[in-house]
This record gives C-alpha cells, structure tokens and sequence, in this order.
C-alpha cells in the first residue's frame, strides 16, 4: 500500500465518497469489497470503516451524493419551454445512468427493497415533482393536485424505464429520452389551459 497522504477528515470523506463512486460503477455491487476500497484510496481498512462502517453505508452515500448532484444539475427555469425543460433534465439523468450502470442497476434492483436507498430515490423523485410543479401553467389548487399525481407516477414509470433500458437498451437513448418526455406531455395535455408543448415531435433518427 502506497504512504497515506494526510487529508482533513472531510477531504478524506470525499475522496472515500470518489473512490467507491468509481468501484460502484465500474462493477457489479457484489464485486465491490471493502477491502478494495481501503487499498485504492490508500488508507487502512479501520480507518475506511471510521468513515463507512459498512458497504451499504458507503454505497448509501455515494447514492446520495449523486442525487444531490443530479438535482442540482436539473434546471427547470421558467424562461425556458417545458420541453427544454424536460429535455435537459432527461439528458443530466440518463448521462449518469450510462455512465454509472452498475450503481444505477444496484440501487434499483440488488438493493430494490432497501428503505434507506429507497429513501433516497424517492426524496429525489419528489423535489423534481415539486420544481416540475412550480413550472407549470396551473389555474388552481385543484389543477396543482390533479398535475402532482400525474408527475409522481410519470417519475416512477421514469425510473422504471429507465433502469429496463440499462438492462437491455431496446432501444436508442434518443427514443427513451423522447418516450419519457411524449408521455408526460400526453398525460398533462387534459389537465392544462394550454398545451403542454404544442408542435413538439420527436427526434428522427437520420436516414442513411
């Protein structure tokens, strides 16, 4: 093992946080061992278990970090059309999803009726709702509670899409992101005074 490098006992979080992000993308949940960790960020095992006393406790964290960073990264501006809203956020998500697969896979599936993972899925599902909702044209409070329902189960068939998608790739990620957006769009269009996105199509894909 290389001389640890001395680093302020936040730094250290941090860099504990980049090493398992980075073990958690590359493989399998079940691949990932402590032991690993500890080795690649040049620390003893005690003193990666002061920090994480458990893999779950890392990979609970390095979840949160990425919802954290996932919501900042989500501009929903009000200057912008809702379709470029939509579209900006699918492409901050399914950038991450792709690029990190096996932790995206493990949150989902090896870790699917983990509360505290669910937990923060769902914390993350519900601030997007919450932006989505103060972007919105809604006459009233009646038309605001009719509009949350309708994003909250959007969110989830989402995510649910999305993680088949990381499985399998039926399709192109250009025709997921556009089935996300079409159908929320589709679901809103009875609850607004205006359309949602009058004239908006789906990208084509280019002819050979």
């Amino acid at each position: 093992m290389p001389p640890r490098k001395r680093l302020t006992p936040a730094d250290r979080h941090a860099q504990l946080l980049g090493v398992g992000a980075r073990l958690f993308a590359a493989r399998p949940y079940a691949d990932v061992l402590m032991e690993e960790v500890a080795e690649e960020a040049g620390v003893s095992r005690a003193l990666l278990y002061r920090h994480f006393p458990s893999k779950h406790a890392l990979f609970a964290a390095v979840y949160q970090e990425a919802a954290d960073r996932l919501l900042a990264e989500t501009r929903l501006d009000p200057a912008d059309s809702l379709v470029e809203q939509l579209v900006q956020g699918m492409d901050v998500h399914l950038d991450y999803f792709t690029a990190n697969r096996n932790a995206v896979l493990a949150a989902n599936r090896v870790l699917a009726g983990d509360p505290v993972i669910q937990t923060i899925m769902a914390n993350e599902l519900d601030a997007l709702r919450e932006r989505l909702l103060g972007v919105l044209p809604l006459a009233d409070e009646g038309a605001r509670e009719a509009v949350s329902g309708v994003l909250k189960s959007w969110l989830v068939f989402v995510q649910v899409l999305c993680v088949d998608w990381l499985a399998h790739e039926t399709c192109t990620r250009t025709q997921l992101r556009d089935v996300c957006v079409g159908a929320v769009l589709g679901a809103l269009r009875p609850l607004l005074d205006e359309a949602p996105a009058p004239g908006w199509e789906p990208e084509r894909p280019a002819q050979a």
